[in-house]
């Protein structure tokens, strides 16, 4: 299993240097990728602008938004903008995507929070199509650049709902669980796994997940991170955060344990030691 880490990009107070360093860090720490946490109604930084930030600082870590809002999005320009980050960082970029919970997030950004569903059916089949380089109504001229491998960007599927689990066997390359931990995610890694068999669909999931971690002496600032970005929610997503090395290596056993490719591990507080003591623990 492969371990990644998360950029704290939507930590509040956190500067942009701090990112760019952080993605600096992590590449030659090993990390295996580096993911973005999205929200529109929340002062974080725009996941893709990150990323791109992040792709110039760096050689070989894969790039991945787990999980942007694709339904806040105008998909043409979605595609186009996943499209460029593809090919600006060689190949290294996968667009993680969702349809949303938050009604918030819709409001924001001028969208329809009730019809996100059939929306985002609509959208994942424009954008294959601007990425294969098919004229878009409106243009005679394709609309993207070429992505990496010719066809696609790599497209990683998340929420937890049957249309979810339709859209990942349909449009990507796998499944993304979000902070629920190992529990949580190992029935709908199930799931994933049986659909992909019943479509027909070659090989097997890419199946990811993200789990919060904290460490040090000091870990109330990450509580009250959690707290402001998931409110009531947070009380049943902190006594999962991993606070110390042995119950990191414990949560990526049981990630392990349940066919896992990918951990992320994500912080808590935007503090460059997080990294490193993340690093010296479980690399």
């Amino acid at each position: 299993m492969k371990i990644g880490i998360g950029i704290p990009n939507s930590i509040p107070g956190t500067e942009g240097r701090l990112l760019v360093e952080w993605a600096r860090r992590a590449d030659a720490l090993g990390f295996s990728s580096l993911s973005t946490i999205g929200r529109v109604a929340y002062p974080s930084f725009e996941e893709l602008t990150t990323l791109a930030a992040a792709a110039g600082a760096t050689e070989h870590i894969g790039l991945l938004t787990g999980i942007l809002l694709e339904p806040t999005r105008e998909p043409v320009l979605l595609a186009k903008s996943a499209a460029s980050l593809d090919q600006l960082s060689g190949g290294r970029f996968t667009l993680g995507v969702g349809a949303g919970a938050r009604p918030d997030d819709f409001e924001v950004s001028g969208k329809n929070f009730h019809n996100r569903g059939k929306r985002m059916d609509a959208d994942l089949e424009l954008m294959h199509r601007a990425w294969r380089g098919e004229p878009i109504a409106g243009s005679t001229r394709p609309v993207c650049p070429r992505p990496v491998n010719g066809d696609r960007v790599p497209v990683l599927m998340g929420g937890t709902s049957q249309a979810a689990i339709v859209r990942t066997v349909r449009w990507a390359v796998g499944w993304m669980s979000g902070g629920g931990g190992p529990d949580f995610a190992a029935p709908a890694y199930e799931r994933i796994r049986s659909a992909w068999r019943e479509a027909g669909r070659e090989g097997s999931p890419w199946l990811v997940a993200l789990q919060y971690f904290v460490l040090g002496d000091d870990p109330e600032a990450g509580h009250r991170y959690l707290a402001d970005y998931y409110g009531e929610l947070s009380e049943r997503i902190w006594p999962g955060v991993a606070k110390d090395p042995e119950a990191l290596q414990a949560v990526i056993r049981r990630f392990e344990e349940i066919g896992a490719d990918e951990l992320i591990l994500s912080p808590i507080i935007a503090s460059l030691e997080q990294a490193e003591m993340l690093a010296r623990a479980v690399l």
